[in-house]
């Protein structure tokens, strides 16, 4: 469902995107507004999916995950199945927190993390290699996060 969003809505979008551990109370006051139509509107950007959830970013290195990847897939076979049983298949391991479909040479962008190099080696012998149609696997690692994700910039 697509709806108008308003210079309030994007203020309550970047709000809870920069800090969604404010309170409604809170949040009313930042945009100028009293609690129940604050709430209000914060319930129709969910019921309207531009809110898919709220969830802590947590730092990977402090969690022990000293390498970022970016491995690049080409599939043996363009078929739809066989993509299909590739994503079911890469969505079950853990240290792939991002894989995306691409255009291009290959077909498949993933975001790996691993605790150092040697881990990242088991990962890809044991894990990445095995996955289903793997044809091509390209490995480029992270030496320096200069902008990660931190949200998504407002519309308008």
């Amino acid at each position: 469902m697509q709806i108008e969003i308003d210079a309030t809505d994007r203020q309550l979008l970047k709000a809870l995107q920069d800090n969604a551990r404010l309170t409604t109370g809170e949040l009313a006051a930042l945009v100028g507004m009293s609690q129940s139509p604050c709430w209000r509107r914060v319930k129709r950007l969910e019921d309207a999916g531009l809110i898919v959830g709220y969830q802590a970013r947590l730092d990977r290195r402090a969690l022990g995950y000293g390498v970022m990847a970016f491995v690049t897939i080409s599939i043996d076979s363009q078929n739809e199945d066989h993509s299909l049983e590739f994503e079911r298949a890469v969505r079950d391991i853990p240290e792939v927190v991002m894989c995306h479909g691409v255009s291009g040479p290959e077909d498949f962008v993933l975001v790996v993390v691993s605790q150092d190099l040697d881990s990242y080696s088991q990962l890809m012998q044991t894990k990445l290699r095995p996955l289903p149609g793997v044809k091509m696997m390209r490995t480029s690692f992270s030496m320096q996060e200069v902008k990660g994700l931190d949200g998504m910039p407002m519309p308008g």
